[in-house]
């Protein structure tokens, strides 16, 4: 009797038929493995993480999304909030899941760009990778509405000619509106006194007491001031004018061309090595909910900015700001070494 070794050999022409055989089969099979799976999917409700607190920006901007998709999917998605570490807990729920696209990361484009740079995170950042972007969080600076400042070249001309006398507040040394404030002070040459706050209502209440000239900050908590006289916006710190405050020149327009790179766009994260059929209805259904006509209304409640983009943008984002974010944090001492 010949050896298993033996036949294996090609002895047996027998044994290389069913070889050859068996080989066709789970090849043919094969073929039609993934398109089975990406049909199937989903089959149980998706999980969006938010790293941040009921009622956020980002916490009411993906629970409209998750509102919305559930006219595209089979299954519901639901929003599922767990704060901390300035969303970091929140990545890494997603990171540390089995990537069959049932959990997903709501959270800033910034937050790759600048949070991420200044943590020892317990994970890769980069194993995230975008689905798509729905809305730009809108900010700028602001002064007093009775104040003489008509413009940011006002707020300059009058810092140059009085240097240290321009307190400006703002929401923590390191964060988007921080650093693009900090930027156009410093090309400008202008030398101010900056006053961290633990968050925008205190910083803006600053400005309205007096205490501060100017504040750096989201706009969302001071767009009631700003339409009721009370607080004047002199720039955003955009690539374009938003359109709840046309009258508010863009900094690209005021010659800052740095701050248009630093844009915050909302998206939605899914973990990189979630199958590439997953992730195509995955996009396709974002990209429709950022096309329905409801969530431009929904939008208008939220208080920033509409934008839906899809993830190339995103991903062209992150490293933008990456190249203006960076410099400054190691400037700063703020970043982190991987």
């Amino acid at each position: 009797m010949r050896s298993l070794e033996e036949t294996q050999k090609g002895g047996n022409p027998m044994f290389r038929k069913v070889s050859v055989l068996t080989l066709a089969t789970i090849a043919f099979f094969g073929v039609w493995i993934q398109p089975v799976f990406a049909i199937d999917y989903p089959t149980r409700p998706i999980e969006i993480f938010v790293g941040y607190t009921v009622g956020s920006a980002i916490d009411i901007t993906a629970r409209v999304v998750a509102d919305l998709a559930k006219k595209y999917l089979p299954q519901p998605v639901v929003v599922v909030n767990k704060p901390g570490a300035g969303g970091s807990l929140a990545a890494l729920e997603v990171v540390n899941s089995r990537p069959y696209g049932y959990k997903l990361f709501a959270n800033s484009t910034l937050y790759f760009a600048l949070t991420s740079k200044t943590q020892k995170l317990m994970f890769d950042p980069n194993l995230l990778v975008p689905i798509a972007g729905f809305m730009e969080y809108r900010d700028g600076i602001v002064v007093k509405g009775d104040s003489p400042w008509k413009t940011l070249d006002d707020l300059i001309a009058y810092g140059k000619k009085n240097p240290g006398k321009i307190r400006w507040s703002h929401i923590g040394r390191g964060t988007k509106p921080y650093l693009a404030a900090h930027l156009i002070f410093r090309k400008a040459g202008v030398e101010t006194i900056d006053i961290p706050h633990k968050g925008a209502p205190e910083a803006i209440s600053a400005v309205l007491g007096g205490h501060a000239e100017a504040v750096s900050a989201p706009f969302g908590p001071s767009l009631e001031h700003i339409k009721a006289g009370r607080l004047r916006a002199l720039v955003n710190f955009s690539d374009r004018r938003y359109s709840t405050l046309p009258q508010v020149p863009s900094s690209i327009e005021l010659g800052y061309q740095e701050l248009g790179k630093l844009i915050p766009i909302g998206s939605l994260f899914t973990h990189k090595d979630t199958p590439e059929e997953i992730k195509k209805i995955l996009i396709d259904c974002f990209r429709k909910v950022g096309e329905d006509p409801e969530y431009k209304k929904g939008f208008e409640k939220i208080g920033e900015e509409f934008r839906a983009e899809g993830p190339e943008f995103v991903k062209q984002a992150i490293k933008n700001a990456e190249e203006v974010s960076v410099p400054l944090l190691k400037e700063f001492g703020l970043y982190v070494e991987r």
